[in-house]
């Protein structure tokens, strides 16, 4: 399934493609299984994604009796963050082996590293990435990234996988001269609107090869970024063991697994986010998430 969550008419729900379009789960499913109003499906992706599979099995019930009536065009919604208020976001630094070698500063590293962005700095589809003042090297990163369904803790490496719910598209934004100054890396990842995210969470059942995913970021419609998950340096099952060996994974955790070659702090002019820029990512088989750029000035 693609899950996505939208707004229409006033209301912020949660969907699914259908017929290609996004059918909205919670109206079509009170339609389609009025005997099981005690358990339906709700309106924010957090609950949903914490009802487990009992939830996914009344979703693809609403999906195979569902009709016209509660679906609509997805240009008639506004898309959100599938998930607006994620519980963690962590985040591996280095994980690509392009970009560690475009940096001649980086070594590879012997265990993943990993730093977090606060789930305030979350925005969805569409939302302007703000340039906060203090900072004039405002960069891009694709970040193919999982979101958690069950919990983890100390979980084996072979068992890591049936834990996924699902994978979506996260922007890690950077503010490099932040970032780069002593002890600044978490100042510089959150900022106000630095970790937009989307379009939808696509679900393990329909992404199977998250490791085989080809990914890229356009700046202004010029290609920045192209690369493939083939090049992580961590896998996602030692990725995610290693994180649960620290802490507990929880339900709509997001972790995302770096990103490639490409960052404007080491191209050859610097290349950084400007306001009036458009950002587009894509990972193939997730979607495409845009987003604009302003000034601090021009926030509303």
């Amino acid at each position: 399934m693609r899950l996505y969550t939208f707004e229409i008419e006033g209301r912020r729900t949660i969907g699914a493609e259908w017929n290609h379009r996004l059918l909205d789960l919670n109206a079509a499913h009170e339609a389609v299984a009025p005997e099981t109003l005690a358990q339906r499906i709700p309106r924010d992706m957090l609950t949903f994604i914490q009802g487990g599979e009992r939830m996914l099995d009344a979703a693809r019930e609403t999906l195979r009796a569902a009709d016209s009536r509660f679906s609509y065009s997805l240009d008639d919604v506004r898309l959100c963050a599938p998930l607006s208020r994620p519980g963690k976001i962590l985040c591996s630094g280095l994980n690509y082996r392009s970009h560690i070698q475009e940096n001649p500063k980086a070594v590879f590293p012997e265990e993943p590293d990993v730093f977090s962005k606060v789930p305030s700095v979350v925005i969805g589809p569409g939302d302007p990435i703000v340039i906060p003042p203090m900072s004039k090297q405002v960069d891009y990163e694709v970040e193919f990234a999982v979101v958690i369904g069950t919990v983890m803790k100390h979980t084996p490496l072979e068992q890591v996988m049936g834990h996924i719910f699902g994978y979506t598209i996260l922007h890690d934004v950077s503010a490099r001269d932040v970032q780069f100054k002593p002890n600044g890396r978490t100042r510089g990842k959150n900022f106000d609107t630095f970790a937009p995210l989307g379009p939808c969470i696509v679900t393990v059942d329909e992404l199977t090869a998250p490791d085989n995913c080809y990914l890229r970021s356009y700046l202004n419609g010029q290609v920045m970024q192209d690369g493939t998950t083939r090049d992580w340096l961590f896998p996602l099952p030692v990725f995610l063991n290693y994180l649960s060996s620290i802490m507990t994974l929880e339900p709509g955790d997001i972790l995302s697994t770096g990103t490639p070659a490409g960052v404007g702090y080491f191209k050859k002019p610097q290349v950084f986010l400007k306001p009036g820029d458009i950002c587009v990512l894509e990972i193939e088989y997730i979607g495409r998430l845009e987003n604009p750029v302003i000034a601090y000035s021009e926030q509303r």
